[in-house]
Order: C-alpha cells, then structure tokens, then sequence
C-alpha cells in the first residue's frame, strides 16, 4: 500500500494505491497517526487505486473517523473502486462513512 499526503490550506488529502491487509495494516497506521494529530482535521482519501481492503484497514479506517469525529472535523472517502465499496456496504461501513464518487 502506497499512502500519499499533502496538505492543501485546511484539508489533507491522502491518496491510497494498493492493497491494505495484515500485511502493511502496521505502516498504513503509522502513515495516518499524523492525521489524527490534526486539532480539526478535514481529511479526503482518494480510493481511485486502492484494490483491496481487509477487516485490519476497516479497523483502522474506524479508528481514524472516531478521532475526527471527536475533533469535530470531517473525514471523507472519494472513488471507491465497486469491489471495495462493496467491503463496506457488507460490513455496514457506508453508514458509517462519507463515500462520494
């Protein structure tokens, strides 16, 4: 999994290529752990090239918009391709989530 960040003024954008599974679940945490620090953070993931995600990701990606929530910022999901839009509609994470296309 790739993970790419850039700050643009007052949002963070983050674009994810690859897949996210037990295998790099570890550095995907280390690469948002700056996320989180953000005192009111407005952070949009572009999903375009993300291939795959397993319960690990979705675990992360929880815990990342319970601290956005906390923080009273806004959190995101851009371009999910069908098949991992689809790990999130199964699992009941679009209700949780902002998916747009």
């Amino acid at each position: 999994m790739d993970v790419t960040i850039k700050k643009e003024g007052t949002k963070t954008m983050v674009t994810l290529q690859g897949r996210l599974d037990t295998t790099n679940a570890d550095l995907f945490q280390q690469d948002i752990a700056e996320l989180m620090q953000d005192e009111h953070p407005n952070i949009e993931f572009d999903c375009t090239d993300m291939e795959y995600t397993s319960s690990q990701g979705l675990r992360l990606f929880l815990m990342l918009q319970k601290r956005v929530n906390a923080k009273k910022g806004s959190l995101v999901l851009r371009h999910m391709r069908p098949q991992v839009k689809e790990v999130f509609d199964i699992t009941g994470f679009s209700n949780i989530f902002k998916i747009e296309d």
